[in-house]
């Protein structure tokens, strides 16, 4: 008889690039393969530890000289909305929101593009084709779902979501729309919508990715109520978002990779017995 013994997660570290949120800083990325029968427990238990997905990797931030970029989370039962995202909710109302499988389609790719080469055109995705876009969206061994949000007027496809289903809460991989809708505040929307998502499945909470305090790109994270961030291998609840301005900045800021990896809670790889 053949027995298959589970295979511990090995972890890797990427090559000094430039940091795409902060000028004159290198990006350095802690990551792991997402693959096999525990790759749904695996994810679930790195995204609280700060890692996101991309694809069929879970990665972190592990830069040598700055921790600037937080893993953030809202905890959908402190979530308030401000009056101005009550604005927001209601300027959308038009949207009807459709959950489907990852699967990629022409409308996505269209509007993918527009969404790069107006809002992100000298980024590192600004290149990618229609082949690297279906395997962004179809590639996840785990349980990911598409929502979609539609102009019901029209039936123009506006904004979409890539979307994990973890389980303490949703996870917004990669999220993008239509660009000449500067007004509608169209991110700041399906985060919205994502956190009502949330709390009509019981989920406590949506993670939003990284934060970056100091970056005009990732500013807007901190104007949700409830933000949480994990920092010191813990989350923390986010009171003052310029408590945290400056303080990741310092060379002994960053625990030696080795260190990292041993700080690392791994679940439990063995299948359950039935």
């Amino acid at each position: 008889m053949r027995h298959t013994l589970p295979i511990t997660p090995q972890f890797y570290v990427t090559a000094p690039q430039p940091c795409p949120y902060l000028a004159d800083r290198l990006e350095r990325k802690l990551f792991t393969a997402l693959q096999g029968e525990g790759a749904e427990r695996l994810n679930n238990s790195l995204s609280q530890q700060g890692f996101r997905r991309s694809q069929n990797v879970l990665y972190r931030p592990s830069c040598s000289d700055c921790s600037a970029c937080l893993s953030a989370r809202i905890d959908v039962s402190a979530f308030r909305p401000s009056k101005s995202q009550k604005r927001t909710v209601k300027r959308n109302e038009h949207l009807e929101r459709r959950a489907t499988s990852p699967w990629a389609t022409d409308d996505q790719f269209e509007l993918f593009r527009r969404y790069l080469d107006t809002r992100h055109a000298d980024g590192g995705m600004a290149d990618m084709d229609v082949f690297e876009f279906a395997a962004m969206i179809e590639e996840t061994p785990i349980r990911s779902r598409v929502v979609e949000y539609s102009d019901a007027r029209t039936g123009n496809l506006t904004a979409v979501s890539l979307t994990d289903v973890l389980d303490d809460g949703l996870s917004m991989v990669y999220s993008f729309y239509d660009p000449h809708q500067p007004q509608s505040s169209l991110g700041t929307y399906m985060i919205l919508d994502h956190i009502e998502i949330a709390r009509e499945a019981g989920l406590p909470y949506v993670y939003l990715g990284y934060w970056v305090p100091g970056s005009s790109k990732m500013g807007y994270k901190a104007k949700f109520s409830g933000l949480e961030i994990y920092y010191k291998r813990r989350w923390q609840k986010v009171k003052n978002p310029r408590d945290f301005d400056g303080m990741s900045h310092h060379p002994l800021s960053t625990d030696p990779i080795a260190e990292q990896v041993a700080n690392i809670q791994l679940p439990d790889i063995h299948p359950t017995k039935g």
